[in-house]
């Protein structure tokens, strides 16, 4: 019989100082995975735009170093060296080792911050193998050095200065203990600090990679207004950016729009520079009010009568950018990807009603073009309303009106259910005879579906395969999209691995990133990874890669090697043991680290821009799988 230890009160732990970050890293930083590593670097680059957004920086430099450690330093006022009157050491250890210590409480020193929490460089000191600071304040150099959250040297005067020359450095160590990969991906970095300097014009950002002789400088004198022009590159803009800027209530709202000839929406949301990525209050007030001035500015012009343009209407074809700077944001979460003040919604609302309309009224020309798509967009939805309801009646539907080619699972809960999204009816039928069937569905796909980048909504929403795919997952799309109705837990993009099976996986992804971006960013997503080869040497080794099958195979010697052409090649206990069943398989989550990065990028791949297609797969073919 198990004894069960007392519970009294010696079981109570209590975790000092910052001990609680090492022990739960996740809850301050995300992961622990890569996007986790790269917020270390974003917590310390935050700190130094809000001294821009104090008006005291105008230059940040982050370095990638050799020997594996980031340095960011700012020509900044430089973090306070005094001693502290209550904790009797200097402020700046204060505010390496105390969570929610920091200067952007009070509102004096920072009327507007993104770090508004206290505890971000405090994270990064306590998840570094080493850590060392400088400040030039006041014609002194301090100095002073950590190592996983405690001080490992007093904070020391280490040389002179200007006493105009002010500013911090910071270079960290990530620790290898927390991280499963510490080596930081520059094409990261690059893109959250190409928008940082969108939205801070005239601060100057560079970034070095020592190891790969790399450096790029980001500097945007044209702020939002840039911003969209960056953004729409690879479409065909409608006209010419429109701009405006107001302040109400302390918060300053900044906003660019320019449409498009795609049939995608993107409207990015910012707050203090930190990209809201799920949205928030500002972006909900900007649609309501894009929708009403729209609307009222066709009735008026008698572009519309009786019916009503809907928000799908409106947006169709929008590229825009709300940037708000506000003195006390209230994000949810400490990663701040969502805003939740409720006094901002009525604060865009108001602004942009009042700003676009006299913009309509000053520029004709453009609000008629503007109205002009938004009543085509309109009728194209009616049209394809229609269209659904003709591929309804005429599609098999099994009972209870889901798709007849579904082999659903037997389990109703989407807790632990799985929908595999196969390639081919003859991978379709291995899959469903290999799967699980109490957890796993299995919907299979004739060849490749419409690429949604290049169609109109309203004929994507009239293909039968397209349509299947949205029954089966049951949470809909758009505006209408449920995370409470989905059906499944994962969905599972499961391709063969050879050209048309990435093909196909990317006008997968192209779809669920236009017509459902909150299955992604819920982290429903997933792509199998079938093996590539099977090496038989007394037994069976799976390799998923050519680089992993020359090591193999210099490992074994003389060996069996086996290459899967296709899933249908496979028998069904391989199938399962490699790529269905979750104890065994590799499976890849898919999730939208940068919205503004993963829009120009499907535009690029599935689009119009032949020209930077081509420079995406000059840089990037040697990644590429190739089945030659």
């Amino acid at each position: 019989m198990k004894m069960i230890e007392k519970y009294s009160a010696e079981k109570i732990k209590v975790l000092e100082g910052l001990e609680g970050v090492r022990k739960r890293p996740s809850m301050y930083i995300g992961s622990t995975s890569g996007d986790g590593l790269h917020h270390l670097i974003y917590e310390a680059v935050d700190n130094s735009v809000d001294e821009a957004l104090a008006g005291y920086c105008k230059k940040i430099n982050v370095s990638l170093n050799k020997d594996g450690s980031a340095t960011i330093e700012d020509d900044g006022r430089g973090i306070p060296v005094d001693i502290h009157p209550i904790y009797k050491v200097s402020a700046v250890q204060v505010a390496l080792t105390k969570l929610h210590a920091g200067g952007k409480f009070d509102k004096k020193s920072y009327m507007i911050s993104g770090g508004l929490h206290g505890v971000g460089i405090s994270v990064v000191n306590a998840l570094s193998k080493k850590f060392i600071i400088e400040i030039k304040r006041e014609g002194k150099i301090y100095r002073q050095e950590y190592s996983r959250g405690d001080a490992k040297t007093k904070l020391k005067v280490v040389g002179k200065c200007d006493r105009a020359d002010t500013g911090t450095k910071i270079i960290f160590w990530p620790d290898e203990q927390i991280f499963s990969t510490i080596v930081f991906d520059y094409k990261v970095l690059e893109t959250r600090f190409r928008e940082i300097a969108f939205l801070n014009a005239g601060l100057r950002i560079v970034l070095r990679d020592e190891i790969k002789n790399k450096k790029e400088e980001f500097l945007a004198s044209g702020g939002l207004i840039e911003f969209v022009k960056w953004v729409n590159k690879t479409k065909e803009p409608l006209h010419k950016p429109i701009y405006f800027k107001r302040e109400m209530n302390h918060t300053i709202i900044e906003v660019a729009i320019q449409y498009n000839n795609s049939y995608q929406e993107n409207i990015f949301g910012f707050v203090n520079t930190i990209n809201t990525v799920e949205g928030g209050t500002h972006v909900s007030g900007f649609k309501t009010a894009l929708t009403r001035v729209v609307n009222d500015c066709a009735r008026k012009k008698g572009m519309l009568k009786n019916d009503s343009i809907l928000g799908d209407d409106v947006r169709e074809g929008i590229t825009s950018i709300i940037s708000i700077k506000i003195p006390d944001p209230q994000f949810e979460g400490q990663t701040k990807t969502k805003l939740g003040n409720s006094e901002v919604k009525g604060f865009v609302d108001s602004m942009v009603t009042s700003a676009l309309s006299e913009f309509f009224e000053e520029n004709p020309s453009i609000a008629k073009k503007i109205l002009s798509k938004a009543i085509d967009a309109a009728r194209a939805r009616m049209a394809a309303k229609k269209a659904k309801d003709l591929v309804r009646r005429k599609s098999v539907f099994s009972l209870g009106g889901l798709p007849g080619k579904l082999a659903d699972c037997s389990n109703k809960k989407s807790d632990n259910t799985e929908l595999y999204i196969v390639e081919g009816e003859s991978a379709g039928g291995s899959a469903k005879q290999a799967r699980n069937k109490e957890n796993q569905a299995i919907l299979p796909i004739q060849g490749k579906i419409l690429n949604v980048e290049k169609s109109n909504p309203a004929r994507a929403l009239s293909s039968e395969e397209i349509m299947n795919m949205i029954t089966a997952i049951g949470a809909g799309v758009g505006e209408q999209f449920n995370i409470e109705k989905l059906r499944y837990k994962k969905i599972v993009i499961m391709t063969d691995a050879d050209v048309d099976g990435e093909h196909i996986k990317t006008l997968l992804l192209t779809f669920f990133f236009r017509f459902m971006p909150k299955l992604i960013e819920n982290g429903n997503v997933y792509v199998a990874l079938p093996p590539l080869y099977r090496v038989r040497k007394k037994k069976d080794y799976y390799v998923y890669s050519d680089e992993e099958l020359k090591k193999i195979t210099e490992k074994l010697g003389t060996s069996n090697v086996t290459r899967f052409k296709g899933l249908g090649e496979m028998s069904l206990q391989q199938l399962w043991s490699t790529t269905m069943n979750p104890q065994t398989r590799k499976i890849k989550k898919i999730f939208i680290e940068d919205a503004v990065e993963a829009d120009r990028t499907f535009s690029m791949l599935m689009g119009n821009d032949v020209q930077g297609r081509k420079e995406f797969i000059a840089e990037n073919a040697k990644e590429a799988n190739l089945d030659v």
